[in-house]
C-alpha cells in the first residue's frame, strides 16, 4: 500500500437489503401501450390501462398482445393435469367443459387463454396463457365431478400446475 492510500475496512455486504423481484414475467410490459392498441392477431384492444374485447378503435397502433405472444411462443404459464378412469370413461363431457369454461373467462378476461391440450398417460394435459384460467378450470372440474384437486405454485416463474385426478 502506498503512504498515502488510506485502508478502508472491510464491510460485509448486507443481502438482507438486496431488492427481489417477486415475479419475472417478460410477457407482462414494463411499461404501458400507447392507448389505443390493437393485437392484429386477436383483435383484442388496449384502452382504459387494460386489454378488453371492445370494436376497433378507428386510429390505433398494432401491438401482439401477452396472450398471443405466449401462444407464438409455446410458453404456458398454466398446467391442467386432468386423469383417471373416470376421466377416460367421459373424456368427451369433460373436455367440453373445459372448452366451456375457457370461453367464459376468455369473454371477461382476453389474455386468460387455452393454449393446447395433450394426451399424456391415461389423461390430458391442457395449458393456458395464464393461472387463473388454469386455476378455474381445476375447480370447475373438481365442483362437477369431485375427485381429487391439487395446485402447485412456483411464484418465482409465475406458474401453476394443476392436477385432478378422479
Amino acid at each position: 500500500m502506498s503512504r498515502h492510500a488510506k485502508a478502508v475496512p472491510h464491510r460485509p455486504v448486507r443481502h438482507d437489503r438486496l431488492i427481489q423481484e417477486s415475479v419475472h414475467d417478460a410477457y407482462k410490459a414494463g411499461l404501458k401501450y400507447p392507448e389505443p392498441t390493437v393485437c392484429p392477431q386477436c383483435e383484442a384492444v388496449f384502452q382504459n390501462g387494460r386489454w378488453e374485447w371492445a370494436a376497433r378503435p378507428l386510429q390505433s397502433q398494432e401491438i401482439l398482445c401477452p396472450a398471443c405472444r405466449r401462444i407464438h411462443d409455446e410458453f404456458p404459464v398454466g398446467f391442467v393435469h386432468v386423469s383417471g378412469d373416470y376421466f377416460m370413461r367421459h373424456r368427451d363431457e369433460l373436455m367440453h367443459l373445459i372448452e366451456n369454461e375457457s370461453v367464459k373467462e376468455k369473454s371477461e378476461h382476453p389474455l386468460e387463454r387455452v393454449m393446447d391440450s395433450t394426451p399424456e398417460d391415461g389423461g390430458v394435459v391442457v395449458t393456458t396463457t395464464g393461472i387463473h384460467l388454469a386455476r378455474r378450470l381445476g375447480e370447475a372440474l373438481q365442483r362437477a365431478c369431485h375427485g381429487e384437486l391439487s395446485f402447485h405454485y412456483n411464484d418465482a416463474e409465475n406458474l401453476v400446475r394443476v392436477y385432478w385426478h378422479r
